[in-house]
């Protein structure tokens, strides 16, 4: 597989690449680490200045060599400076160009420790990305990068039609050589709910994580649970989270066909998520190759 970094020199950047390391220690993967400069940067009024051009330059240079300094050896790994009007135009250019099946960005830098918050960067590939994209919490990049990813996690919705985020999971699983875990999160919003009204809600979840367990390929480690609390937020509490793992989620139905959109149910997840989250775009079909 192909991961793509959105790198910037910045706490988020880092979390960013240390992420993307840790995803592209699977053998015959590939590391693409891309600094975007701003087209537009500078003010239309502003005259041209070669020397303005060449500092801006160099430093870029100069950050992207820092971040290849920090990729351990036996990971290939390339960096590339892109020039476009946005930091998400400029990557999704990229990505297309490198045929990346994973961009991988970092949070804004005002996420609590290990939580999310969403960037104007992240929040616009997330509305447009046409493949799938990763987000860093805030302080991945003190977990370091010599951890591979040790369990991948999708988060299966209780309707039918996940066929895009299984074939993601199961990509993804194999590439990083490790088990597959699919859950369902279920929502019990009535006070004073009794264990027949909580079975009642959680049979539609069982039934879709039997027919995916039933339909994947074999060889594959798998285990399939439904997670149920109060509210979302506290079902993803109730579940055991392994410092290494990442989690997959997928697009809301409301998504374009082909293109990312962050449902409902993802953003709540996002607040009380500890590992890394995937999301994976509505209708997205891959190759899953033996």
């Amino acid at each position: 597989m192909r991961f793509l970094v959105g790198y910037t020199a910045t706490p988020a950047g880092a979390d960013a690449l240390a992420l993307g390391v840790r995803l592209a220690r699977a053998p015959g993967s590939v590391l693409d680490v891309v600094l975007v400069l701003n087209g537009g940067e500078r003010a239309t009024l502003t005259p041209a200045d070669p020397g303005y051009d060449r500092l801006l330059l160099d430093t870029a240079e100069g950050w992207l060599d820092e971040a290849r300094a920090l990729v351990p050896a036996g990971i290939s790994v390339h960096t590339h400076l892109e020039h476009a009007d946005s930091f998400t135009q400029g990557l999704l250019a990229a990505a297309a160009r490198l045929e990346a099946n994973l961009i991988v960005v970092g949070a804004a830098t005002h996420g609590l420790l290990g939580r999310f918050a969403i960037g104007s960067v992240a929040g616009g590939l997330l509305h447009s990305s046409p493949v799938p994209v990763a987000l860093a919490p805030e302080g991945t990049r003190v977990m370091g990068t010599d951890e591979p990813i040790g369990r991948v996690t999708c988060a299966v919705g209780t309707k039918p039609g996940a066929d895009g985020l299984l074939t993601a999971g199961i990509r993804l699983a194999r590439t990083v050589d490790a088990p597959l875990r699919l859950v369902s999160l279920v929502a019990i919003d009535r006070p004073g709910a009794d264990a027949e009204a909580i079975q009642l809600a959680a049979d539609p979840a069982q039934s879709v994580l039997d027919y995916a367990t039933e339909h994947l390929m074999d060889g594959l480690d798998v285990t399939a649970s439904v997670a149920s609390g109060g509210s979302i937020e506290h079902a993803v509490r109730g579940l055991h989270w392994d410092a290494a793992e990442v989690c997959l989620v997928g697009s809301s139905r409301l998504a374009q066909p082909n293109r990312l959109f962050l449902g409902s149910i993802a953003a709540k997840m996002l607040r009380e998520l500890p590992v890394p989250l995937i999301v994976v775009p509505r209708d997205f079909i891959e190759t899953v190759k033996e």
